[in-house]
């Protein structure tokens, strides 16, 4: 059945086959039938008060208000996601017209979010006694590192694979374990904002420098097994994703962090 530039006004009770288009408008009050034509096009408003399956989504032009009892909620206040979702069937990056990374406008509520903690892999510095702590931030925000396990200083911080979208700041966390010896990088020279290699995803890496508050470094604690937080954030300003000027970044660090001597 198929209407051109007319109103329906009757219920409906069969099955709808063919090329079925409705241009004008539809106030049937039942319909118990499938519309199973090669093409259904509306241009009025459509109102499903039961389930609406997809089963095939390519494409994801706009979303206005969204409701599923699964726990996601998407409206033009932001995107919500509670902790009872499993499976989302289309809120996948590709779905959102990006590769990779997810952008959402307006408020953003995430409840029972957590960050996944990566170890920080070791490479070593050909003729020191150095290594380059690669971060692949691919794998999370936050990482680990024993001071004590690599058998040598950190020399070099390498953060690699993170977005480069519009102007925006982007943080990443290591927790650095002292060695025992409270030797493990403490000097300008080999110090945590010195000497930092950033390969954002897709470009070519490059060396650069954090700042710091104190205008020097970021050196770890002297004492032996202690724990440092140290945090980078790297600052791109929208600009050429290959241009090294394009980006700043930012270290602070929270030093000598150890276990208290709890008093009776």
């Amino acid at each position: 059945m198929s209407q051109t530039k007319a109103q329906l006004v009757s219920n409906i009770v069969g099955d709808v086959t063919g090329g079925a288009r409705f241009t004008g408008i539809v106030t049937a009050t039942t319909f118990s039938g499938n519309i199973t034509g090669t093409a259904a096009t509306f241009t009025g408003n459509v109102s499903i008060a039961g389930t609406l399956t997809y089963e095939d989504v390519t494409n994801v032009d706009s979303i206005g208000i969204v409701t599923a009892r699964s726990g996601v909620r998407i409206d033009n206040g932001g995107l919500v996601v509670t902790a009872g979702v499993s499976t989302l069937g289309i809120a996948t990056a590709t779905a959102f017209g990006v590769s990779g990374f997810s952008t959402f406008a307006g408020t953003s509520d995430f409840k029972g979010a957590i960050e996944t903690v990566s170890t920080g892999a070791t490479t070593a510095i050909a003729g020191t006694t150095r290594v380059t702590l690669e971060c692949d931030l691919a794998n999370g925000n936050v990482f680990t590192h024993n001071c004590h396990a690599t058998g040598g200083n950190v020399g070099i911080v390498s953060l690699r694979n993170f977005p480069v979208t519009k102007n925006s700041v982007t943080t990443y966390t290591i927790i650095f374990t002292q060695n025992s010896a409270g030797t493990g990088n403490t000097t300008a020279a080999t110090g945590i904002g010195t000497n930092i290699t950033l390969t954002p995803l897709g470009v070519s890496g490059f060396s650069t420098s954090a700042r710091v508050a104190t205008a020097s470094t970021v050196t770890l604690s002297t004492t032996g097994s202690d724990v440092d937080i140290v945090t980078l954030a790297i600052h791109y300003n929208g600009s050429g994703t290959g241009t090294p000027g394009n980006y700043r970044v930012f270290a602070t660090n929270n030093t000598g962090y150890r276990l208290g001597n709890i008093k009776p």
